[in-house]
């Protein structure tokens, strides 16, 4: 018995949790370390930069779940870890008003905590949902808990940035604990009963395998090896634009920064097109196969980036909104496609090592995430000295649909289609 499309929607709950978390320490403690606090900028960006390094983690949680042969405990003990962190990250923020050493210490432990529990979390739901999904819905899950997820980012921030006017410590603390609290008793209803259903469920791996001799033996797998490659260079390419983006629209086009908010907004719904047109696409009316989807959301999303370059050239007056909008349906189609892949192979090769599969591929994932961030910000930096803001801004983006066309080759060559599963039957 493989799970039903109720089922999908529940652990689809789970990702809204997650997403509702993060959501909250990736910005708006961010904000307040910086405006309400005067807390130099760089350091709420280390800390997330952190969160994101711990989820180098997540190949000993995936291969943790796969030697008990259960999911659940990992994604109900990650969600509350998460929570525990974001609250703790939340209180500390009062102390930085007298003194930086104990607080910064206290939050560096808070945002190792987020790391560790998204890490937890995250890749034991995505092995389950990979080892109980049927091939032919994969696309269609990968759509429908991304889609939540996006929801629970874009609801929390709504209902925060209303109820935490006018700004107090005390009022955060209740908020964030609220929704961590919300976020685990979702977390614990969602996955409820779920594997018991299961048939066959999850079986323990009897063997007395130590992590490293085990994640040794998925790297030697040649396709997980290459498809490990293949999601750090394409999300290093993914994430180049996430810092420039909006400093791009205000630097070059002279938006306003609720123009330039506007623009991210729309670039956010470009990516949830792109998102449902692939479930439809893929699961509903079978059209195309899961390699031919993310390889051209790659070739898609180096077009639109090759325009956005272009269109810098012209400045003011050009039309933007229509390169962004179009950038974020490919990146949709694109990233939506690459998880769906993502649950497929995770069943290729070495069986009941799904999660250390995923746990590998999440923290290629994380690590590029944290390093294209950090890559487009510095080199538009750089070329800003010895360029025009136009030019400097180009060249970062050309680089980038380099980065997608050379992830869109590589996945020609990983993704096969003739594989033991496959998106489609018959493909």
């Amino acid at each position: 018995m493989m799970l039903s499309w109720f089922s999908i929607v529940r652990m689809g709950l789970v990702q809204m949790a997650l997403g509702a978390i993060v959501v909250l320490t990736t910005s708006t403690l961010n904000r307040l370390m910086v405006v309400e606090y005067a807390l130099p900028a760089v350091l709420p960006g280390l800390l997330v930069a952190l969160h994101y390094g711990i989820q180098i983690t997540r190949p000993s949680w995936g291969f943790m779940s796969d030697k008990g042969g259960r999911r659940t405990p990992f994604i109900i003990g990650g969600m509350a870890a998460l929570a525990l962190g974001a609250v703790g990250a939340a209180a500390v923020l009062p102390l930085f008003e007298s003194g930086f050493v104990l607080p910064l210490l206290l939050s560096i432990g808070a945002y190792a905590l987020i790391g560790l529990g998204v890490g937890a979390s995250g890749t034991s739901l995505l092995a389950l949902l990979a080892t109980a999904t049927a091939p032919r819905r994969r696309a269609a899950a990968a759509t429908i808990t991304w889609l939540m997820m996006i929801a629970g980012i874009a609801v929390t921030a709504g209902v925060v940035g209303t109820l935490i006017d006018p700004y107090s410590p005390t009022r955060l603390l209740i908020i964030v604990a609220s929704v961590g609290g919300g976020a685990v008793a979702m977390t614990a209803l969602a996955t409820a009963g779920i594997e018991r259903r299961l048939d066959p469920s999850p079986q323990p791996v009897q063997e007395e395998t130590p992590f490293r001799e085990g994640l040794a033996e998925i790297w030697a797998e040649p396709q997980a090896r290459a498809f490990t490659l293949f999601v750090f260079l394409s999300m290093t390419a993914y994430f180049m634009q996430e810092l420039i983006l909006e400093p791009y629209a205000g630097l070059v086009f002279g938006l306003t920064p609720g123009e330039s908010t506007s623009l991210a907004g729309a670039q956010n719904g470009g990516v949830f097109l792109g998102m449902v047109a692939v479930g439809i696409l893929a699961s509903g009316l079978k059209i195309g196969s899961l390699r031919l989807w993310v390889s051209g959301g790659c070739v898609a999303s180096a077009a639109a980036l090759l325009a956005l370059a272009t269109l810098g050239q012209a400045g003011p007056g050009a039309p933007l909104t229509a390169a962004v909008v179009a950038l974020g349906f490919a990146n949709g189609a694109f990233a939506v496609a690459a998880i769906a892949s993502m649950m497929k192979l995770a069943g290729e090769g070495r069986e009941r090592r799904e999660g250390t599969r995923m746990g590998l591929w999440g923290a290629a994932q994380a690590i590029a995430a944290g390093f294209g961030g950090l890559v487009g910000a510095a080199a538009v930096d750089v070329l800003r000295t010895v360029l025009p803001d136009a030019t400097a801004f180009a060249t970062v983006f050309t680089l980038e649909a380099v980065l997608f066309l050379a992830a869109a080759a590589m996945a020609m060559a990983v993704i096969d289609t003739r594989q033991r599963h496959s998106l489609v039957p018959g493909e």
